[in-house]
Order: structure tokens, then C-alpha cells, then sequence
């Protein structure tokens, strides 16, 4: 039950197509100028057609869609990736450094204490 037309808002698109959790969230990384729609500026009422390309940072993340189908209602997650070709440049896990501190582990030693004041100072420096 895909409600489809020629064009949809923008807030309820990315709701829609799973890039985001809710429609409220949506409306606010439109309002706080992190969706472009064809390298303009979307406000949550911008409406997208098949061919927009939509460029956001949600979650952390740089997103780069082509809208397929413009759609207003949720739908299950297979339905929804067709609606969209994902252009998004692929996540590159962050590099960490050889000493973590473990939840559950106990106090660290006197040597792994040191081991981190390192670490801190030559993140400061």
C-alpha cells in the first residue's frame, strides 16, 4: 500500500524511506539547514520529485540519495530501498589506539594507569 504522487514533502520522504526514525527529526535537520535538495537548502515543507537529489547529514554521517519514488507513508524497509538509489560515500570505521578502557574490568593497574595519562597528554598536545 505505497501512497505515491508526484511529489511529497521532504520531512515525510526521508520518514518514509527509513533515513530517519521519525517525521519530528526530519523536520528538524531540515530546519537546521542539513538537507540540501538539488544543492539548495530544504526547508521540511520542500517538495522532492523522482530525479532530486538530496544530500543530508544524519546521524553522523554524510547521506547522498537519488529519489526514485516519491512516497508519503512508512513502508517496510525492501519497499523503501527502492525508492531511492544510495550515492552515499562509504563509512570508514575510526582508527583507535592500542589502549581501551574496559567497562567491568576492575581498577587499572598502576602501569595501565600510566599508559592512559599518556595517551591523554599526547591527545592534548
Amino acid at each position: 500500500m505505497i501512497t505515491g504522487s508526484d511529489d511529497t514533502r521532504i520531512d515525510r520522504w526521508l520518514c518514509a524511506v527509513r533515513l530517519v526514525k521519525t517525521r519530528p527529526l526530519a523536520t528538524g535537520l531540515c530546519e537546521g539547514n542539513h538537507v540540501l535538495v538539488n544543492g539548495s537548502p530544504a526547508k521540511p515543507s520542500t517538495k522532492v520529485r523522482a530525479g532530486d537529489r538530496i544530500e543530508a547529514f544524519i546521524a553522523d554521517r554524510q547521506r547522498i540519495v537519488e529519489v526514485i519514488r516519491p512516497i508519503e507513508s512508512r513502508v517496510g524497509a525492501a519497499v523503501a530501498a527502492t525508492c531511492y538509489v544510495d550515492n552515499s560515500p562509504p563509512v570508514v570505521p575510526e582508527a583507535r589506539q592500542g589502549t581501551v578502557l574496559v567497562r567491568g574490568e576492575g581498577r587499572p593497574s598502576k602501569r595501565r594507569r600510566r599508559e592512559f595519562e599518556r595517551l591523554r597528554r599526547a591527545a592534548d598536545a
